[in-house]
C-alpha cells in the first residue's frame, strides 16, 4: 500500500484577514485533521496576499509539481475556495488530482472526494463560490461608480499638483507640487514642444512626482488631463484598455480646485491638435528599418539605450546606421555627447571577431599576454587601441585551459551547417525561451498595471509586441519540430545558420575584412542576424567602443591612446 502523505494549502488573499481565515488557524487545523486520518507525513503550501481569483501563486504551483510527480496521496485544505474561486481553474486542478490519484479534502465544508456524495457536493460549493465571487465584483463596480457620482476620488496616484483629501474623499492641491503643474502648461505655450518642456524641468533640477525623470509623454498626458480645471471624469476606459463610448463616461465638472485656468487649458490643447494635425508619421510608421547593431549599443555612461537611426545614403548606395545616447535626446543630462556609426562600428566588430575566432584555430602559438594582445588588435582599426590587461589575463587563461569552445564568437558552420543537438533537446531548449517571454510579458504587464507611471502606455505595448513576435518565432519553430522539421521557409532557425555562413565565409576567407563591401553585398538583416548569435552588448562612449559583451558571457575592455 503507498504510503500516505499529505500536502496542506494555506491562503489569505491580503495580510490582514484575521480569524477563521488567518493562515496560523488554517496551519493548526490541518495539522490536527492530518493527525486524525493518521497521516503522520505532511508537507505545508503557504500563498500569503494571493487572490482566489485564479492559481497564478508560487507555492501552489510549487506543489502541483509535487503532485504531477506522485509526492502526495491527500490534498487537504480548510476551505474549497482556499485553493480557487474559479469553476475552471478548480475543474482542471481536480481532473489532475483525479489522474493521480490523489484524494482532495476540505475541512469546513465536511466533504472528501474519495466518496460519491462528496464528489458531488464539492461541485456544487464551488458553482456557489464562483457566483459569490461574480456578485461581489459587480458590488465593487456599482459601489465605485456611484461614489463617482458623488465626485469622490475612488483610488490610485493623484494626479501631479494634487492629493487625496482624507475627510471629503476629493482632489485638493498640493502646494508643493501645483507651481510645476503650472510652469508646464507655460512652458508648452512657450515652446509648443512636450520633448523641449521635459528637456527644462530635467535640466533645471525639478523633481517630478512618480517617474525618475521627465519624459515627453508624462507632460503631453498632464496636458490632456481635465483634473487640473477641476473636472473629474471616471469610467473612460477599460481597465488599461481601449477608451469607452462617451455615455458611459462620469464627468463631474467643478468637483474640486483647479490649478489651471480654462483658458489656458484650451489654448494648449488646441496647440497639441494642431502640431499632431500638421505631422504625417504615416510613412515613417509604414517603414521599417533594420539596424546592424540595433539593440546592442548602449550608453557606456547613463547605461542607457542608444538610439538607432538611418543616416543619408553613400554613394555606393548603402545607408548606415547612427547611434546616439537616447537619454541625453531625451534630457541632455548624459554627457556621452558623440553618436557613432555603423561605419565605425562595423569594422571593429566584425575584424575583433574574426581576430578571436583565428587565435581559437591557433591557440598554440599564442605564449604570452603581448602575443594575445598583438594578435587581437591586428588591423588599422585598432592603431590607438590597448585591450585591457584584465581582459587579456582572462582570454589567455581560458585559452591555455582550453575554456573557449569552437565557434564562440564567429560561428563553426560548415557546408551541413551547424549541429545542434537532437529535436529533443531543440524542443526543450525552445519551450524554455518560449515559457521566458511569456513570463517576461506576465512582469511587464503587472508593471504597466500596478505602477503605470514606470513604463507609458506606448512603451509596453511596443516592448510586449517584441516579446509576442518572439514567442511566435518559437512557437513555429517548435512546430517544425514537431512535424519533422518542416519546411525550409518555416524554419526561421535554417534562416539563422544560413546568415552565419554567408558571413562567415566572407570572414574565414580573407585576413581583413572590409566590412562596407560586406554591408553592400549581403542584406542587413542577413548582416544582423550573424551579430546578435555572437554580440550581447556594446558600450560606447565619446564615439568610441570602449567595452564589448559575447554572446559567450567573455567580456573585453579597451583603453584608448591619445
Amino acid at each position: 500500500m503507498k504510503r500516505q502523505k499529505a500536502a496542506l494549502y494555506v491562503r489569505v488573499s491580503t495580510r490582514y484577514q484575521v480569524d477563521k481565515d488567518s493562515l496560523p488557524f488554517q496551519r493548526k487545523k490541518l495539522k490536527e485533521y492530518c493527525k486524525l486520518l493518521e497521516i503522520d507525513k505532511f508537507e505545508i503550501f503557504e500563498d500569503d496576499g494571493y487572490s482566489g481569483k485564479n492559481t497564478d501563486r508560487p507555492r501552489f504551483q510549487e506543489m502541483m509539481e509535487h503532485i504531477r510527480a506522485g509526492g502526495f496521496s491527500h490534498l487537504i485544505v480548510w476551505k474549497v475556495d482556499r485553493i480557487s474561486r474559479n469553476l475552471l481553474d478548480f475543474s482542471t486542478m481536480y481532473k489532475e488530482l483525479k489522474d493521480h490519484h490523489v484524494t482532495f479534502i476540505s475541512m469546513n465544508e465536511q466533504f472528501d472526494t474519495s466518496t460519491a456524495i462528496g464528489e458531488a457536493m464539492l461541485k456544487i460549493i464551488l458553482i456557489f463560490a464562483e457566483l459569490e465571487r461574480n456578485m461581489t465584483s459587480e458590488r465593487v463596480t456599482g459601489i465605485m461608480l456611484d461614489r463617482a457620482e458623488s465626485g469622490l476620488w475612488n483610488g490610485g496616484l493623484p494626479p501631479l499638483g494634487y492629493k487625496k483629501d482624507p475627510e471629503k474623499k476629493n482632489l485638493i492641491p498640493e502646494p508643493e507640487e501645483k507651481d510645476k503643474v503650472k510652469m508646464i502648461f507655460d512652458l508648452y505655450e512657450k515652446y509648443h514642444s512636450c520633448h523641449k518642456v521635459a528637456r527644462f524641468l530635467q535640466q533645471n533640477g525639478i523633481k517630478p512626482k512618480y517617474n525618475t525623470e521627465w519624459l515627453p509623454e508624462y507632460i503631453r498626458r498632464t496636458l490632456r488631463n481635465e483634473a487640473y480645471i477641476g473636472t473629474y471624469i471616471y469610467n473612460r476606459c477599460e481597465f488599461h484598455g481601449p477608451e469607452k463610448p462617451k455615455s458611459e463616461w462620469i464627468v463631474k465638472e467643478n468637483n474640486h480646485q483647479a490649478i489651471i485656468e480654462k483658458d489656458q487649458f484650451i489654448r494648449c490643447n488646441e496647440i497639441m491638435d494642431k502640431n499632431a494635425s500638421s505631422r504625417d508619421v504615416s510613412e515613417i510608421r509604414q517603414t521599417r528599418h533594420i539596424h546592424v547593431f540595433g539593440g546592442k549599443v548602449s550608453c557606456n555612461l547613463c547605461g542607457g539605450n542608444m538610439n538607432a537611426a538611418k543616416d543619408k545614403q553613400r554613394e555606393n548606395g548603402l545607408r548606415p546606421s547612427v547611434y546616439r545616447c537616447g537619454r541625453r535626446a531625451r534630457q541632455m543630462d548624459c554627457d556621452n555627447k558623440r553618436m557613432i556609426s555603423d561605419l565605425s562600428l562595423g569594422p571593429f566588430i566584425f575584424n575583433y571577431a574574426a581576430n578571436l575566432a583565428r587565435i581559437q584555430k591557433d591557440c598554440k602559438n599564442i605564449d604570452s599576454l603581448e602575443k594575445l594582445e598583438s594578435a587581437l588588435l591586428a588591423g588599422p582599426e585598432f592603431d590607438n587601441v590597448r585591450v585591457s590587461p584584465e581582459s587579456l589575463e582572462i582570454t589567455f587563461s581560458m585559452l591555455r585551459d582550453k575554456n573557449i569552445s569552437k565557434g564562440a564568437y564567429v560561428p563553426d558552420i560548415g557546408e551541413s551547417g551547424a549541429q545542434e543537438g537532437t529535436s529533443e533537446d531543440q524542443l526543450v531548449i525552445l519551450k524554455r525561451e518560449r515559457d521566458k517571454q511569456k513570463n517576461a510579458i506576465s512582469r511587464l504587464t503587472e508593471l504597466y498595471i500596478y505602477d503605470p507611471d514606470a513604463i507609458t502606455k506606448e512603451e509596453y505595448s511596443e516592448r510586449k509586441r517584441e516579446l509576442t513576435a518572439k514567442i511566435r518565432d518559437i512557437e513555429k519553430r517548435i512546430s517544425a519540430l514537431n512535424d519533422g522539421g518542416g519546411s525550409g521557409s518555416a524554419d526561421l532557425s535554417f534562416i539563422k545558420k544560413a546568415s552565419a555562413f554567408l558571413v562567415a565565409q566572407h570572414i574565414n576567407s580573407k585576413n581583413h575584412i572590409d566590412y562596407v563591401q560586406i554591408a553592400v553585398d549581403l542584406d542587413a538583416g542577413i548582416l544582423k542576424d550573424f551579430v546578435d548569435q555572437i554580440v550581447n552588448e556594446i558600450f560606447i562612449q565619446d564615439g568610441r567602443i570602449v567595452r564589448i559583451r559575447f554572446a559567450s558571457g567573455l567580456e573585453h575592455k579597451f583603453l584608448y591612446d591619445e
